[in-house]
């Protein structure tokens, strides 16, 4: 694996980072005797929600604009997360189209590498890592047509007011854990190790790597234009679905769901599908199907057919979806 390194040090934006990723994509596709690239950032507090989330539901703007907290969308899914300076992002681009595998084999080399510091390391079936099992770092993955990209956070130390307030999750979601607070179930670094976080930072890279690839004021450039699309509004703030109806709820193993229908004489005009479920497919393949059809039990059966969801999303059951749909609300 390639570290990909920059030419200078500069604290960017988070979507300079993100769109590294794509850049690094891009490399991959073009150098066959590349397999595998890996980086290290940080950014200045900030907080990062996902590809299908709805930012009301999941960011405290005020707060964020309140405190000079920074938020963005990525393009992978999962749920929000804060980070600040000390915090280290790590990002791991391969070329594969085996979500599983690839996220097996980069948690893998993270739990390998805390090990090989001490550390009582260990990964989750929802693809976190955890040190004395409490989570020390999140992961969320997106495809690009044969590359994998996995995103992820390593909690050194942080702010945890910041990261309290900032983000809003659900209550469903923390009473699924069992804790009254974010405080309680996540650690940090820092409590384990007497290494600053730059020498962390330089000991993942040599653990991690075998090589670096230099990148050029060339690279930056095309870097900074990928990175346009991720400042536009339209990105930021995401789609806001005209809606009649509403569902929402925890999947066990799955994730938080909002889902926002418009019907017209009990039939589905439009669908949204948003939350913090890890995304393996195409969403449209699961909304085209459910549009036009009649918001009966059997009717979105019958429309969803053979597609299994749980090749869309991960872990999602055909019936569990359904039964989402389904819900009376209070």
């Amino acid at each position: 694996m390639k570290y990909l390194q920059l030419p200078y040090d500069e604290v960017r934006r988070l979507t300079f980072y993100l769109a590294m990723e794509e850049y690094a994509a891009q490399l991959l596709k073009d150098d066959k005797s590349i397999d595998e690239l890996f980086f290290t950032w940080r950014v200045r507090p900030t907080v990062i929600f996902g590809r299908n989330q709805l930012i009301d539901s999941e960011v405290n703007v005020f707060y964020c604009k309140a405190n000079g907290i920074e938020y963005y969308r990525r393009k992978s899914g999962g749920g929000c997360v804060y980070a600040d300076m000390d915090n280290l992002m790590f990002s791991y681009i391969t070329r594969s189209d085996d979500v599983t595998t690839t996220f097996a084999r980069y948690t893998h080399a993270i739990v390998a590498m805390l090990k090989g510091l001490g550390l009582d390391a260990s990964d989750t079936s929802r693809n976190d890592v955890m040190i004395e099992g409490k989570k020390v770092s999140g992961n969320a993955f997106y495809h690009l047509p044969g590359i994998s990209i996995v995103h992820g956070t390593m909690l050194y130390d942080t702010n945890m007011e910041n990261m309290v307030q900032a983000i809003t999750p659900s209550a469903a979601k923390l009473d699924s854990k069992g804790v009254k607070s974010v405080k309680s179930h996540i650690t940090t670094l820092n409590r384990y190790l007497t290494m600053s976080i730059e020498e962390f930072q330089q000991h993942a890279h040599n653990t991690l790597c075998d090589g670096e690839i230099q990148l050029s004021d060339n690279d930056i450039a095309a870097i900074e234009h990928i990175e346009a699309g991720y400042l536009t509004p339209e990105f930021i703030l995401g789609n806001n679905p005209r809606c009649n109806m509403e569902r929402s709820g925890r999947i066990d193993g799955v994730g938080d769901f909002k889902i926002t229908l418009e019907l017209n004489r009990n039939t589905i005009r439009d669908i949204n599908i948003a939350g913090d479920f890890f995304l393996l497919g195409d969403l449209d393949s699961i909304t085209s199907c459910l549009k036009g059809c009649k918001f009966t039990e059997a009717e979105m059966e019958s429309a969803i057919g053979n597609l299994e969801l749980s090749r869309v999303i991960m872990n999602l059951k055909n019936s569990d979806f359904i039964d989402l749909l389904m819900q009376q609300q209070n």
